[in-house]
């Protein structure tokens, strides 16, 4: 039998701290009190929120130059699913997959749709792979896939995604994700517009393969793979292409692809207000795409994203709808360690940002008051509301502590047991 996090040894783990973790959520509840907020409201938004977690996200990452395999890794989708349900187990607001093809394209659909709904799993999103040549491809990625000069290669992608919407519809998914490496490496290597042009009538094609329900989620990146241009480069580009493929294609925001200090809580607001805002590959950056660990560099700006999400919520905008995943490359550190501590950094995030007095911020924002409007917002970040996450994954059946609660399991020991290397995994962005 595989090693799995059972309830009894969560329930051991927080009995050594349910005493202080009371204290503390009494001891907050009366703070908030004071400033007219009511704890158990944001407990029970904390309990309700939910990000999925990339089938990828738990095997190690790398960079251009190197991967460092870890111990322990998952060597297929099961075990990868394995994987998944640990982390969901202590913090309890990641059931959602989202599922890369073909890296983990399963042999049979309703096995592994059942191995998932045993685990209390479920497939969010579908992931489709057009960056790179695959065993037994037929025709190179290496100048493009839904933007290739030859229209064998863009049909050959084109049937990619469609085969990824399909297996999607058996899995249960809800949504489509595309997003492309094609772009140039040197001045007048592409036609911009006709590069551009290309990319419509692939999605186009794509896009008429939607079921009923499903979505189709593009996303923008600034660079890299290509070293000169992108196709698909910005915001604005994407919001384009959306509004040219119908009302069921949205564009998806990953924190890692913009400019260093692009104002992308600004970004997010836009696309709210269009109607075409697809939700979140969430993650942090220093310097570019680093895929780092969400909160882990500018927290300040993931709270001032999620700031203007739960404006959005709160005020009922229409079609509002967004969908959450962690996208991120684990090169240093255990990976279920690295996407527990990120999930419990995006709750964190959005319960501050209810914490924000609304009524305050218009009133300051109506005086041109700057001073008073910035106020509103930091007494929100700076509230410590790490009770409020942790009574609300107790009251989940989660960890306290899930970091402390998953290195005294031996997990990784236990799986690193049953998993010998292989150097064949497929897992982790590289």
């Amino acid at each position: 039998m595989a090693f799995r996090l059972t309830d009894d040894l969560i329930a051991g783990h927080n009995s050594k701290a349910a005493g202080w973790l009371e204290d503390d959520y009494a001891h907050l509840g009366r703070q908030l009190a004071r400033r007219g907020v009511e704890i158990e409201r944001l407990t029970e938004r904390a309990m309700a929120f939910r990000v999925a977690v990339p089938s990828w996200g738990v095997g190690t990452g790398g960079t251009r130059f190197a991967r460092f395999a870890g111990p322990g890794e998952p060597r297929d989708v099961f075990e990868k699913l394995d994987d998944c349900e640990a982390i969901h187990e202590l913090v309890r607001v990641t059931p959602g997959i989202s599922l890369h093809i073909p890296w983990d394209e399963p042999e049979d659909a309703a096995a592994l749709r059942e191995f998932a709904a045993k685990r209390g799993l479920f497939f969010d999103s579908m992931n489709s792979n057009t960056f790179q040549d695959q065993p037994g491809q037929k025709l190179s990625y290496k100048f493009g896939s839904l933007t290739h000069t030859d229209p064998a290669v863009r049909r050959q992608a084109v049937e990619h995604n469609v085969h990824c919407i399909e297996l999607g519809r058996k899995l249960g998914a809800r949504s489509h994700t595309v997003w492309i490496g094609d772009g140039g490496n040197f001045p007048g290597q592409v036609h911009f517009r006709r590069a551009l042009e290309r990319y419509l009538e692939s999605l186009r094609a794509i896009y008429a393969a939607l079921p009923d329900g499903f979505r189709m989620f593009i996303e923008h990146k600034l660079y890299e793979p290509a070293f000169y241009s992108t196709v698909l480069n910005d915001w604005g580009v994407s919001y384009h292409c959306t509004r040219e493929l119908g009302p069921k294609a949205f564009s998806l925001v990953d924190l890692g692809h913009h400019a260093p200090n692009v104002n992308i809580e600004m970004i997010v607001a836009r696309l709210i207000q269009f109607g075409k805002l697809a939700g979140f590959h969430f993650n942090d950056s220093k310097y570019g795409d680093d895929d780092l660990d969400a909160g882990s560099i500018k927290p300040f700006q993931l709270f001032l994203v999620f700031h203007e999400l739960v404006q959005a919520e709160l005020e009922g905008v229409a079609g509002f709808d967004p969908a959450y995943m962690l996208d991120q490359s684990h090169n240093v550190t255990d990976p279920i360690e690295s996407l527990m501590t990120s999930a419990m950094e995006l709750v964190r995030a959005y319960v501050q940002a209810h914490l924000v007095d609304r009524a305050a911020l218009a009133e300051a924002q109506e005086r041109n008051d700057a001073l008073v409007a910035l106020q509103a917002l930091k007494q929100a970040f700076t509230t410590d509301v790490a009770p409020i996450l942790a009574m609300a994954r107790k009251r989940a059946g989660g960890a306290i502590d899930p970091l402390g609660t998953y290195r005294a399991s031996g997990y990784r020991q236990r799986k690193a047991e049953k998993r010998p290397a292989t150097g064949r995994v497929q897992a982790g962005i590289v």
